[in-house]
C-alpha cells in the first residue's frame, strides 16, 4: 500500500561472464536502471488473472493510473483487462439540480462518466503524463512521468499501453471538475498505436493532442486534420509553440506550451476541458471498451467465462426481484427461524419456574421444532444451483465463479443500498436536530423508530457471499439436528462444510459469529474446522490474531493492508459479527515461527450507534470476551486519543482480559492509536503512553470490583509493556479523500506493527487447529451463561488432563507392580529367616531403577506430547505426586513387611511344632519302611501297614494339638457389646433378624439428637431443642452427606485394620473385634466434638454401624479363617498330606537310597511353596494384563466409572444402583472384583493357565539351577548334605518360602550330594506336572491370600483417588489423585432427586440437574436455610465452594432414563414422589436404555 514503492530503483544484474573490461567501463556507467514502469508491466504480464486483479486494485488504492489497453509483448495484440477492474469502486460527491450535495459510489466498470483522452504524435519536449497529473491531482503523480524518481525516456514495455485514471470531486468549491471524469493516457506515439488511438478517439468526450507544432515538419497532418473534423472537442497542445490559448471554434482549442508557466497552462487546460464537457453529452463506460473488434478481453478466458456463466444463471433467478425481500425467499433458514432459535438458546441459560427441567425440556422441544421447520423449507433454486456449481467446478473456475458472484450480488443491491444510506443519513440528521428540542419528544420517538426501520431495511437488503455461507450453515445445522437426509436432495448436506473449508483455504473470509443474530453457529463452525483439519492435517498449528475497536476506527482496513485480506471496508458498520480468514505462513517464515497458518479474526465495531438501546454494553462485552479468548494476540484499535472514546472501549477490553486471566487463558495484546497527527514527536508519544497506562490502570480497578479480581494495575492482569505494546499510526490518507493516496507513514506503521506481531508470534506455540473448534465452543457456551468465569469449561484442558490422568495411571501402576515384585521377594526371605530387618532406604534402593524409568517417562510426556504447552501447568505438581506416591509405596511396603516380621516371630512356635511333627512322621515312616523292606514286596501289605501307622501317629499328634474351630464373628460382636448395650441389642433383635445397611439409608435423622447448649441462653435453647426432639429432628442435607462420608471413611479404615490382622497366617482372635469396636467408637466421638457438628449420635447408631461393618467384613473373616484352618488344623492338614507321605514311604520300602529319600522329602517340602509362588506371581502378572487389556480397567478412573454405569444400566438392578450412589467406594471395589473374576473365568485356558505354566516352568528352572549350583559348591568345599541344603535354600530364599529349618529332624546320614541334583530334577517333573493338573479357575482366588488376589491389587491401584461427592447430586469427583489440589469436578452430574433432594415444603423429589440449575435464575436452600442463587452456589458453604460445576444444557439421557425406569423404586426409597414441581417431563420418557448407554461415550 506504500505508493512510494513504485519509485524503487532496480538495477541491471549482470552475470560474471558479462563483466566489462576497464577499457569499456565508461560504457558500463551509461547503462540505465530498469524503468519502474517496465517493472510494473513485467509483473503484470507474468501474473494470472487473480494477481492482475489484485495489482490493479492496489494501484487504484494508491491513486495510480491503471492499465486499460495492453499490447501483447510478442503478438502485439491488444488486451483489455476488464476483469482487473471488477473490484474497484470510486466514490465522489457532486451537486444535483437543487444544489444539494449528493454522494455516489459505483464500480468503475459500470460508471458512466465523461472521458478525456490524451495522446501525442511524434516526439514532444513536454511530459504529457506530468501535465495530466497537474489536472487530476497536483500533489500526486497519478501517471508516472520522466521526471519521477527513477524515470527516464528510455523504457521497453510502456509504448502502446493506455492507462486510465479518474478524477473524483469532493463536493467542495475547490473541485477542478463538478463530476467524475475519466482520463486516458496513450503512451508512446499514437500514430504507431493505431488500434488504441482508434478506440480512445471514438469513446472520448474530449481529445487532448500533444504536438511539437503545426509547421512544415509535422508528419501527422492527415491525423490532425481528421481530429479537427471530428465532432468531439479537441484541445491541441503545441510543445514547441508559445501561443496563448486560442479557441478555433466548434469546441476546438490550441494552446502553446513553450516557455509557459506550468500552473498557468494547467488552469487553461482545465478551463478548456470544463467548457468542452459542458457542451458534450458523450458518456464513457469502461465495459463498452470490450465492444471494439480486434482486441482481446481477459474475461473471455474459458475458466473466467464458465465462472461468469454459472454466476449469471444464479443471478438470473434474482433479477426483477426486490433486493430488500429476496433473502426471505432465497435464504429462508437464516431469517426469523434462526433468530428465534438463537433467542431460545439464550433463554435456556435463564431457566425459571419451579420445575427447571420441565422448562428446559420445553425449550429444547421448541428448538427442535424450529430446526424441523428450517429443514422443511424448500431449497431454493438459487441455492441448489450455487451448491451444484461449487461441487462441480475445479479450483480456478470456482475462484472465478465466487468472484463473479461477489461482483454481481454487489451490483444487485448497490443501487438500493445507496438510496437507503442516503435516507438513513438524512433521517439521522433530523433525529439529531430533534434531540436538541425538548418539546419535540413525541416526534423524536417517531423519527427514531423510522430511523430504526431504515436500518433494518439496510440490513435486509445487504446480500453477499457471507449470507449464502450463512445459509449453508443453517441448512447444515438444521439437517444434522434433525438427523435425516431431505427427500429429493441432490447432494449430501455433509458436503457443505467441505465447500466452506475449501473457500477458507482459497483465501475467502468465513463468518464466525452471525452479526445479525449475535450468535455463533457452533455446529456449523466446528464442522467447517473439522474439515479444515482433515485437509490441512491434524498437526497443523495456527496463530490466532484478533482485533477489537470502536466502529469505523479502521480495523478491517488495517488488517487488509497488513496481510492483503478481503475483509469488507467502508464507513459505518460494514463488518457485522466476526469473520475469520486463513493466511498461510511461507516456508521461509516457518523457520522463525512455530505454526503453519495465521488465523485473522475481524470483528464488528464496538459502541455502534445504530445498536443503541439494544443492550450494546452486553453485546460489546460478549464480543470482546469472545475474540480476546480466541486470540493468541488481540489488537486493540483506538481512533485518535479522545479520552472519553477510549474509556468506553478500555473498560470492555480490561474486563475481557481479566476474565481470561481467571480461566487460565493468557493472550497478548497491543494497542494501536490510529489517526494520530505528529506521530514523530517523541515527547508526545511518551505522554500518550503514560495517559494510556493510567487509563488502563483506572479501568482495571473498576473492572476488578465487578469481576471480584485482585488487581491494581493492568500489568497485574496481563503481560503488558507500555513502551513496546503501544503503537501510534499516522492518518490513513495523505490529504483529503476521495483523491488522496494512502499515507506512506501509515504504510510504514503497518509494516512495523506487522514485524512486532510476528516477533511476539515467534515466541508463541500458537494453537493446534484441531483444538480451535473446542476453544470456540468453550468460549461461546461460557458467554451464553453470562457468568463467564464460573461458566467457562476449557474442554481442551479437560481432555488433556484426562490424557494426563491415563498416563499417571500407567506410571503409578508401573511403580506399584515393581514394588509388588520386590515385596514378594523380601516376603519370601523374611519367611525363610534370610533377613531379619526391612529398612526404608533398602526399599528405595530396590525401587530406584524403576523410579528413574518412570521419571524419564514423565519428563518425556510433558516435553514431547503434542499438548505440552497445556500440560506444563501441571508438570510440577505431578512430578511431586509421583515422588510422593513412590515414597508412600515404599512406606506401605515397609509397614507390611515389618508386619510379616512380627507375625513370623509370633507363629514361629506354631510352624516349628508343625515342622517337628512332619519330620518325625518322615523318620518314623522311614524306620517302618526299613522293617518292611526285607519282609514283603506286596503293595497291599505295605498300604495296610502304612495306614495303621498313619492312623496311630496322627491320632497322637491331633490329641496333643488343639483343633481349629469355626468362628462366629457376629456372635462375638454381640457378646462384646451386650454388657454395655444389652437392651439396645435385644430391641434390635426383636425388630429384625437382619442388620441395617447403613450405606443405603435415606436419612440418619432418627439416629441423632441435638447437642445441649450451655451458658446464659442454654436453658432456652435446650427447651427449644426439646420441642424439636418431640416433633422429630430432621437433619439438613449437608449433615446427611457429612454422616455418610463418615461412615464410608470408617468402613475403609476398618477394612484396612482387618487386613492387617492377617488371620490367614495368625488365626482369628476375638481381641480383634474389641479393637474394631473401640476404633469405631473413637471415630464417632471425635466427629461429635467437631465445631460445626450440631448433633450427637444415639446408641442405636453405634450398634447398627458396628453390626453393619462386621457383617460386611464377615466374608473376609471367613475366607482368611479357611486358609488358616487348611494350613493349621491337624485333621485337615495331615489328611491332605497322607498321600504324599505314602508315596515316599512306598519308595523307601522298594529300596531307594537315603539320597533319593532325602531328595523326595525336599521336593515334598517344596510342593506347597511352589504352588504359593506360582499363584502369587501369576496373580501379579494377571493384574498387569488386566490393567492393559480389560476394557473397563485399562484407563483412568473416569473410564472405570463409565463401564460401571454401563453395567448398571444393562443389569437394571435398583439396589445395585443405590449401593453405587450411597456407597460408591464399596461398589467400585466389588465391580473390580467381579470384572477380574469374570476375566479369569472367561480367559483361564487362554491367558491364565499359560501364565501359570510359564511361571512354574521358570520356577522349575530356578530350582534345578539352585540344585546344580549347590552340588558344585558342596563338591568344591567337600561339604555334606547340610552344607548342600544351606546353599540350596539360600539361593531360593527370594523365590520360595523354604528354609533349612523346614527339614530339621530329618536324618541326612548316607546322603550323597553328588546325586541330589538328579533326584530333585526327576522328582520336580512329577511335582510340577501334578501342580499343573490342579490348576482350576474356580479355585484360583481361593489359593491366594486376600491381599495377593489380582482384584485386590487393582483395587489398591484404582481406588487411591478422590471420593468426594457432589453436595447436590452425589456424583463422585473423578480426579485420579487423592487429596488433589484445586476444585472437585465430574464429567456430568445427575438430577438431585436421586440423592434425596426435594422441593421446599413439599414431598416432591427434585428433578434439578446441577449443571442445568446453575445456568438458571433459580435458587436453593443451604444448611442455614438461606436462599442461595444457583449461579452463586459456591457461596452456600465450604462443601459447595470446593466444587467446579459448569453450566451444561446437554440432554444427558443417562440419569433421565434412570429416573423414569426406577421412578417407583426411588419414590418408595425416599418416601416422596415425582409430582407437582417434580413432575417428570414427557421428553425424559422418550430415552431408551440404549440412548443412556451410548451417551456415556460422549460425556465421559
Amino acid at each position: 500500500m506504500d505508493y512510494r514503492t513504485r519509485y524503487t530503483v532496480i538495477k541491471h544484474t549482470k552475470k560474471q561472464s558479462d563483466q566489462k573490461t576497464p577499457a569499456t567501463n565508461k560504457e558500463s556507467k551509461e547503462d540505465p536502471n530498469i524503468h519502474p514502469m517496465d517493472v510494473q508491466m513485467a509483473v503484470f504480464h507474468c501474473a494470472d488473472g487473480f494477481l492482475k486483479q489484485l495489482m490493479v486494485t492496489k494501484l487504484s488504492q494508491c491513486q495510480y493510473a491503471l492499465p486499460l489497453l495492453v499490447p501483447d509483448l510478442f503478438t502485439q495484440q491488444i488486451e483489455f483487462p476488464l476483469w482487473t477492474f471488477r473490484q474497484i469502486n470510486k466514490s465522489w460527491k457532486k451537486k444535483n439540480t437543487n444544489e444539494e450535495i449528493i454522494s455516489q459510489t459505483q464500480p468503475v466498470y459500470k460508471a458512466e462518466t465523461p472521458m478525456v483522452a490524451f495522446f501525442r504524435f511524434g516526439s514532444v519536449s513536454s511530459s504529457k503524463s506530468q501535465l495530466m497529473n497537474s489536472l487530476i491531482n497536483e500533489k500526486h503523480n497519478t501517471f508516472f512521468h520522466r521526471h519521477c524518481p527513477g524515470g527516464s525516456r528510455t523504457r521497453l514495455l510502456m509504448d502502446g499501453v493506455v492507462e486510465i485514471a479518474w478524477y473524483c470531486p469532493s463536493g467542495k468549491k475547490t473541485d477542478t471538475f463538478d463530476d467524475c471524469v475519466a482520463f486516458c493516457n496513450l503512451h508512446g506515439d499514437a500514430a504507431a498505436s493505431e488500434k488504441q488511438y482508434e478506440i480512445l478517439t471514438s469513446m472520448a468526450s474530449v481529445n487532448v493532442l500533444f504536438l511539437p507544432d503545426f509547421g512544415q515538419k509535422n508528419h501527422y497532418k492527415g491525423l490532425v486534420r481528421s481530429l479537427f473534423k471530428s465532432p468531439q472537442p479537441l484541445i491541441c497542445l503545441l510543445t514547441d509553440n508559445h501561443c496563448d490559448k486560442t479557441e478555433l471554434g466548434n469546441d476546438k482549442f490550441m494552446i502553446g506550451l513553450s516557455n509557459k508557466n506550468q500552473s498557468d497552462v494547467s488552469e487553461q487546460i482545465k478551463e478548456a476541458i470544463r467548457v468542452s464537457l459542458t457542451n458534450q453529452e458523450k458518456i464513457f463506460k469502461l465495459k463498452d471498451v470490450a465492444k471494439h473488434t480486434g482486441i482481446r478481453v481477459d474475461e473471455d478466458h474459458p475458466e473466467c467465462q464458465r465462472g461468469k456463466q454459472a454466476a449469471d444463471q444464479i443471478m438470473g433467478l434474482l433479477r426483477g426481484k426486490d433486493p430488500s425481500t429476496v433473502k426471505e425467499t432465497i435464504l429462508p433458514c437464516q431469517g426469523k427461524l434462526w433468530h428465534d432459535w438463537c433467542k431460545m438458546k439464550k433463554e435456556l441459560h435463564h431457566l425459571g419456574g419451579d420445575n427447571l427441567e420441565e422448562d428446559k425440556s420445553t425449550k429444547h422441544k421448541m428448538m427442535r421444532d424450529i430446526r424441523q421447520k428450517q429443514m422443511e423449507q424448500s431449497l431454493s433454486e438459487c441455492m441448489r444451483k450455487f451448491i451444484e456449481t461449487m461441487k462441480s467446478q475445479k479450483d480456478d473456475e470456482k475462484k472465478y465463479f465466487l468472484r463473479w458472484m461477489m461482483n454481481l450480488l454487489n451490483d444487485f443491491t448497490s443501487e438500493n443500498l445507496c438510496e437507503l444510506h442516503k435516507k438513513y443519513h438524512k433521517k439521522s440528521q433530523e433525529v439529531s436536530e430533534l434531540k436538541r428540542m425538548p418539546d419535540k419528544s413525541d416526534q423524536l420517538q417517531t423519527e427514531q423508530m423510522n430511523l430504526e426501520k431504515i436500518s433494518e431495511q439496510i440490513n435486509s437488503t445487504g446480500f453477499g457471499l457471507e449470507h449464502i455461507l450463512r445459509e449453508f450453515g443453517q441448512i447444515y445445522e438444521s439437517w444434522s439436528s434433525v438427523k435425516k437426509i431431505k427427500q429429493g436432495l441432490h447432494f449430501d448436506f455433509c458436503s457443505l462444510p467441505i465447500l466452506a473449508a475449501e473457500m477458507m483455504i482459497s483465501g475467502f473470509p468465513m463468518e464466525l459469529m452471525d452479526g445479525d443474530a449475535a450468535h455463533v453457529p457452533l455446529t456449523w463452525v466446528t464442522a467447517v474446522l473439522d474439515e479444515l483439519v482433515k485437509k490441512l492435517g491434524d498437526q497443523t498449528r495456527i496463530f490466532v490474531l484478533s482485533i477489537l475497536g470502536i466502529q469505523s476506527s479502521g480495523k478491517s482496513t488495517m488488517l487488509n493492508a497488513m496481510f492483503g485480506l478481503q475483509f469488507t471496508v467502508s464507513a459505518g458498520r460494514c463488518t457485522r459479527g466476526a469473520f475469520m480468514q486463513l493466511i498461510k505462513v511461507s516456508e521461509e517464515m516457518k523457520t522463525e515461527l512455530k505454526f503453519d497458518y495465521i488465523l485473522v479474526v475481524d470483528t464488528e465495531g464496538l459502541c455502534a450507534p445504530e445498536l443503541l438501546g439494544r443492550s450494546t454494553t452486553h453485546r460489546d462485552n460478549e464480543m470482546a470476551t469472545f475474540v480476546v479468548g480466541l486470540g493468541n494476540m488481540t489488537l486493540i484499535n483506538i481512533f485518535g486519543e479522545n479520552p472519553s472514546v477510549m474509556q468506553d472501549i478500555l473498560q470492555i477490553v480490561v474486563q475481557a482480559f481479566m476474565r481470561m486471566n481467571k480461566v487460565r487463558l493468557n493472550p497478548r495484546c497491543m494497542f494501536v492509536h490510529q489517526n494520530v497527527s505528529d506521530i514523530t514527536a517523541g515527547e508526545k508519544n511518551m505522554e500518550g503512553r503514560r495517559r494510556l497506562r493510567d487509563k488502563l490502570d483506572d479501568m482495571t480497578k473498576l473492572a476488578a470490583k465487578e469481576e471480584d479480581f485482585d488487581a491494581e494495575q493492568f500489568s497485574d492482569v496481563i503481560a503488558f509493556d507500555v513502551e513496546h505494546d503501544v503503537r501510534y499510526f499516522a492518518q490513513l490518507w495523505e490529504g483529503s479523500p476521495p483523491m488522496a493516496p494512502p499515507n506512506p507513514n501509515y504504510c510504514e506503521n503497518i509494516q512495523e506493527l506487522k514485524e512486532t506481531i510476528l516477533t511476539h508470534a515467534s515466541k508463541s506455540d500458537g494453537v493446534m487447529l484441531a483444538h480451535l473448534r473446542q476453544r470456540i465452543q468453550d468460549l461461546w457456551e461460557a458467554l451464553l451463561n453470562e457468568q463467564f468465569v464460573f461458566s467457562f469449561k476449557n474442554s481442551l484442558e479437560i481432555a488433556t488432563y484426562k490424557k494426563l490422568e491415563t498416563e499417571y495411571s500407567k506410571w503409578t501402576w508401573s511403580l506399584r507392580s515393581a514394588m509388588l515384585e520386590i515385596e514378594t521377594k523380601l516376603h519370601n526371605k523374611i519367611e525363610n529367616e534370610a533377613i531379619s530387618v526391612v529398612k526404608e532406604n533398602d526399599l528405595q534402593t530396590e525401587l530406584s531403577a524403576k523410579g528413574k524409568e518412570v521419571e524419564k517417562a514423565v519428563t518425556d510426556f510433558f516435553e514431547k506430547d503434542s499438548d505440552a504447552a497445556i500440560l506444563n501447568q501441571w508438570k510440577a505438581s505431578f512430578e511431586i505426586k509421583i515422588k510422593e506416591l513412590q515414597e508412600k509405596i515404599v512406606r506401605e511396603t515397609e509397614r507390611k513387611l515389618n508386619g510379616v516380621l512380627q507375625h513370623r516371630e509370633l507363629k514361629k512356635k506354631m510352624d516349628a511344632q508343625r515342622t517337628h511333627y512332619e519330620n518325625t512322621l518322615f523318620e518314623k515312616s522311614k524306620e517302618l519302611a526299613l522293617q518292611l523292606k526285607e519282609q514283603t514286596n506286596d503293595e497291599n501289605v505295605i498300604k495296610t501297614q502304612f495306614d495303621s501307622f498313619w492312623e496311630k501317629q496322627t491320632a497322637a499328634i491331633i490329641r496333643d494339638t488343639p483343633i481349629v474351630k469355626d468362628i462366629d464373628i457376629l456372635g462375638d460382636v454381640k457378646k462384646l457389646l451386650f454388657p454395655t448395650y444389652g437392651s439396645l441389642l435385644l430391641d434390635h433383635m426383636k425388630e429384625s433378624s437382619q442388620y441395617k445397611n447403613m450405606f443405603h439409608l435415606t436419612s440418619f435423622s432418627e439416629y441423632v439428637h441435638l447437642k445441649k447448649s450451655s451458658g446464659f441462653t442454654g436453658p432456652i435453647k435446650n427447651a427449644y431443642k426439646g420441642v424439636k426432639e418431640k416433633v422429630g429432628y430432621v437433619l439438613y442435607k449437608e449433615d446427611e452427606v457429612q454422616i455418610r462420608a463418615l461412615i464410608t471413611d470408617i468402613a475403609e479404615q476398618t477394612e484396612k485394620m482387618i487386613q492387617s490382622f492377617n488371620f490367614a497366617k495368625m488365626g482369628y482372635n476375638n481381641t480383634c473385634i474389641q479393637q474394631l469396636v473401640d476404633y469405631i467408637m473413637s471415630r464417632l466421638t471425635q466427629h461429635e466434638e467437631g465445631p460445626k457438628v450440631k448433633y450427637v449420635f444415639k446408641g442405636e447408631f453405634f450398634i447398627d454401624l458396628v453390626l453393619c461393618l462386621c457383617h460386611r467384613a464377615n466374608q473376609i473373616f471367613i475366607d482368611q479363617h479357611k486358609i488358616f484352618r487348611e494350613s493349621n488344623d491337624p485333621v485337615l492338614y495331615f489328611e491332605r498330606k497322607s498321600e504324599e507321605y505314602y508315596r515316599i514311604f512306598k519308595k523307601y520300602c522298594q529300596g531307594v537310597s537315603s539320597t533319593a529319600f532325602f531328595g523326595d522329602i525336599i521336593c515334598n517340602k517344596l510342593k506347597e511353596p511352589i504352588q504359593q509362588s506360582v499363584y502369587k506371581t501369576t496373580a501379579r502378572d494377571l493384574a498387569d494384563e488386566i490393567n492393559t487389556n480389560c476394557e473397563s480397567l485399562n484407563g483412568n478412573r473416569s473410564n472405570l466409572e463409565k463401564h460401571i454405569l454401563k453395567t448398571l444400566a444393562k443389569k437394571e438392578d435398583f439396589n445395585a444402583y443405590m449401593t453405587y450412589i450411597d456407597d460408591p467406594r464399596t461398589y467400585f471395589n466389588n465391580f473390580i472384583r467381579e470384572e477380574v473374576s469374570q476375566y479369569i473365568t472367561e480367559k483361564f485356558e487362554d491367558c491364565v493357565k499359560p501364565k501359570m505354566k510359564n511361571n512354574i516352568k521358570q520356577l522349575q528352572q530356578q530350582i534345578t539351577k539352585a540344585a546344580q549350583e549347590s552340588t558344585k559348591y558342596a563338591k568344591y568345599t567337600n561339604g555334606d548334605a547340610n552344607s548342600w541344603l544351606l546353599r540350596f535354600t539360600l539361593q531360593l530364599s527370594g523365590a520360595l518360602v523354604f528354609s533349612a529349618s523346614d527339614l530339621a529332624g530329618v536324618n541326612r546320614d548316607g546322603v550323597d550330594v553328588s546325586f541330589l541334583e538328579e533326584v530333585i530334577k526327576e522328582e520336580l517333573r512329577s511335582i510340577m506336572s501334578d501342580t499343573c493338573h490342579k490348576f482350576n479357575a474356580n479355585t484360583f482366588s481361593d489359593k491366594l491370600e486376600n491381599t495377593n488376589r489380582p482384584g485386590e491389587i487393582l483395587i489398591d491401584h484404582f481406588c487411591q483417588c478422590c471420593w468426594v461427592q457432589c453436595p447436590f447430586c452425589a456424583a463422585i469427583c473423578t480426579n485420579t489423585i487423592e487429596n488433589h489440589k484445586g476444585d472437585h469436578s465430574v464429567p456430568f452430574h445427575r438430577n438431585t432427586g436421586i440423592n434425596g433432594w426435594f422441593y421446599n415444603k413439599t414431598t416432591n423429589l427434585s428433578l434439578c440437574i446441577c449443571t442445568s440449575s446453575i445456568a438458571s435464575d433459580g435458587s436453593f436452600l443451604n444448611s442455614s436455610d438461606d436462599s442461595v442463587p444457583w449461579k452463586e452456589y459456591r457461596k452456600a458453604g465450604p462443601e459447595y465452594a470446593s466444587w467446579s460445576i459448569t453450566p451444561d444444557l446437554s440432554e444427558l439421557p443417562y440419569w433421565k432414563w434412570f429416573v423414569c425406569r426406577f421412578q417407583t423404586d426411588l419414590e418408595n426409597h425416599y418416601q416422596k414422589t415425582f409430582e407437582g414441581s417434580g413432575k417428570i417431563p414427557d421428553e425424559w420418557k422418550t430415552y431408551s436404555k440404549q440412548d443412556a448407554i451410548e451417551c456415556l461415550d460422549k460425556y465421559i
